[in-house]
């Protein structure tokens, strides 16, 4: 499934998943953990940290849980249209995970639930390079962990198509510490659907690319 054809899949299945899934979980506390931890970096001073939500779709998962002017991506112009109605106070930007519109080292932390598995797996390290480039060093990074490793289209879902795809658990860490990713706690959550899911929590250390230019 081309990028094209996953944004399709969402505008035509944005409204049915916002009213599907629950606003509320476990997975919330974990940005609660995320801010914490952020509150007490002295990068991020006496202000609000600048926090990146990628493939925020509607806003009401994780977006609304974010501090007021944090920024949401998504490909699907639909879902960033119910997100306006959801978190009138969030900038919102239509755009590709693996070709982030944003400078290098602008963000204090960067969200990503549910998302990176609808973009083809051999294509993952460049979204997490990515996350890598728009945040600065000692960001923070909270993730869905796919724990297999599978590439389907599953039909039906949420009355449309929609395509998943993950290079497996180890594979992905791997991927992430490739990216400059350290310190990776991996929590455990209710995903939005209800179902336990996994989570990779990592703070963004020295990348290759930086450390050949300092």
């Amino acid at each position: 499934m081309d990028r094209n054809a996953v944004r399709r899949a969402w505008d035509e299945v944005a409204e049915t998943y916002a009213a599907r899934r629950d606003p509320d979980g476990s997975d919330a506390a974990l940005i609660d953990d995320l801010l914490d931890a952020l509150a007490s970096d002295p990068a991020v001073g006496d202000g609000d940290p600048l926090v990146l939500d990628v493939g925020c779709g509607d806003g009401a998962r994780t977006l609304a849980n974010l501090p007021p002017g944090s920024i949401g991506i998504d490909i699907s112009r639909r879902g960033l249209d119910l997100a306006r109605e959801t978190v009138p106070e969030a900038r919102l930007v239509h755009g590709e995970m693996s070709a982030l519109p944003f400078a290098a080292d602008r963000f204090d932390a960067v969200t990503a639930y549910h998302a990176v598995f609808h973009v083809e797996r051999e294509r993952h390290p460049e979204v997490y390079a990515e996350f890598a480039r728009v945040l600065r060093p000692g960001g923070r990074l909270l993730t869905t962990l796919p724990g297999g490793r599978f590439e389907t289209v599953r039909r039906g879902w949420m009355g449309g198509e929609m395509f998943f795809s993950a290079p497996g658990r180890e594979r992905t860490l791997d991927q992430l510490r490739a990216a400059g990713f350290t310190e990776v706690e991996t929590p455990t959550a209710t995903d939005p659907l209800g179902s336990s899911t996994e989570f990779a929590l990592a703070t963004l250390g020295e990348t290759p690319d930086r450390e050949a230019n300092s």
